[in-house]
């Protein structure tokens, strides 16, 4: 008879997934409480509206700034050490801003700082982590593990935090952040139980561009694997096969530059990656433009006030959790590039349905199959990614699709407020729509081909 662990956490995944799993969802929940505690602890200290949107600045600017070199770091050095060392800088300014909450002693702008630091400390964190788990589980496993971290993300970071984090600092200012500050330590405590095979810089490094496919035998040591890219075998390439590095090469001045430009040049000339990378940035341009009015929407165009914005995004994240429950049937019938195109598909009339509708009801029922969506979409790609990039590589490649994801979202938001400014609410959404459709059109032929099924 298979447990209910069994089914949740089938033991192929392996004791150091399980532990890592465990620091996730405890990390996770933190972060949960910080989402809602930052700006309204912000919002307790001033009444300034540019203040108090800076704690929204100060929860994206980092991985902008950041995320790059964190990539650079997690390839170079133990990734394990790295999660311990942010979290450990982490735990640090939390312990601070909650002497200063404890103390009264706590300024505006001492808060926003303590939130910033976070917030870079987090860049590091997250990064790193997300290396770790190509390096535990079986590639044919990854799908089943991400969908697992996932389901953390969603409901914990989502759903759970936020509404406790608001809670708790209606019960006083210091209790989100203390809270915050146990989860970090207890995530340290379980992630410092795994245990990583050897990788980076230390033993080897990767030929930057991918070339042909490599021959098995010549490279035993090497998992170099065809991918099938944006033309299905047209544009075939191969992960690159890895060699030894001198070590003063390795610490060479212009190190860091060199291996960015690594990161960016593999991602450019790698066609499935670079398939996935451009459609990133360009839906997170369209999704930007939409969700940075969305208050402003669920207000004019939908009529409702503040509860009812919490709750279509609560709905969102309803959507998120049966997404996780069906993850694992759905891959199982339906291959990873179908799912690329149908979840395109689904955003796409999800911009067109909420510029239509005057309907909560109707918009309450989009938010739950984009939640849904979001979810699989969002699984489905990390696992592609992961999958094909090989692990010298994999903090540089992810640090890449990072700059993407924030890079369109900023961009997006300035678009959507100019259009909504001018044009009205629903502009933004019919600019995502119109924007996603075009894009869905443009890269068809290629999404199907775009994972590694």
């Amino acid at each position: 008879m298979v447990t209910v662990m069994e089914r949740v956490l089938p033991a192929r995944l392996g004791t150091g997934f399980r532990w890592l799993l465990a620091s996730s969802w405890l990390t996770n929940l933190g972060d949960g409480l910080a989402a809602a505690a930052g700006p309204l602890l912000i919002a307790t200290l001033t009444r300034d509206p540019l203040l108090i949107s800076l704690s929204a600045l100060v929860s994206w600017a980092p991985p902008l700034l950041f995320g790059l070199y964190a990539g650079v770091l997690s390839d170079r050095h133990d990734r394990r050490t790295i999660v311990l060392a942010a979290n450990a800088a982490r735990a640090v300014v939390l312990a601070v801003l909650v002497v200063l909450l404890l103390t009264g002693t706590l300024t505006v702008t001492t808060a926003l700082i303590a939130l910033t630091l976070r917030s870079v400390a987090e860049v590091f964190a997250d990064n790193a982590t997300s290396t770790l788990t190509p390096m535990l589980v079986a590639r044919d496993d990854l799908t089943v593990a991400n969908a697992r971290l996932g389901t953390g993300f969603i409901t914990l970071n989502q759903l759970a935090g936020p509404p406790v984090g608001a809670a708790l600092i209606g019960l006083g200012l210091t209790w989100p952040f203390a809270g915050q500050l146990l989860l970090v330590l207890a995530g340290m405590v379980l992630v410092s139980r795994v245990t990583l095979p050897p990788h980076g810089r230390r033993t080897r490094t990767l030929d930057t561009e991918p070339g042909p496919a490599a021959d098995p035998g010549a490279a035993p040591e090497v998992d170099a694997e065809v991918d099938a890219g944006a033309d299905a075998g047209a544009d075939a390439e191969a992960d690159t096969a890895a060699g030894p590095l001198a070590g003063a090469d390795a610490r060479s001045g212009g190190g860091v530059v060199r291996e960015l430009l690594d990161a960016f040049r593999w991602t450019i000339r790698h066609a499935a990656v670079r398939t996935l990378a451009l459609t990133i940035l360009i839906f997170n341009f369209t999704f930007g433009a939409a969700w940075s009015v969305l208050v402003l929407y669920t207000q004019e165009q939908l009529g409702l006030g503040p509860i009812g914005f919490g709750l279509m995004t609560t709905i969102g994240g309803i959507g998120g959790l049966i997404g996780t429950s069906l993850y694992g049937a759905i891959t199982r019938r339906v291959s990873l590039g179908a799912l690329m195109r149908i979840g395109l598909v689904i955003e796409t009339l999800t911009h067109l349905g909420l510029a239509l509708t005057h309907s909560p009801w109707v918009a309450g029922g989009i938010f739950l199959v984009f939640g849904a969506h979001a979810f699989i979409w969002g699984t489905t790609s990390v696992t592609v990614r992961q999958r094909a990039v090989p692990q010298e590589l994999q903090g540089r490649v992810g640090s890449v699709n990072t700059i993407c994801v924030y890079f369109g979202l900023v961009v997006g938001s300035l678009i959507g407020g100019t259009l909504a400014t001018h044009l009205g609410v629903a502009a933004p959404f019919w600019f995502a729509f119109a924007g996603s459709a075009a894009f869905v059109v443009l890269l068809w032929r290629q999404l199907l081909h775009i994972a590694h099924d």
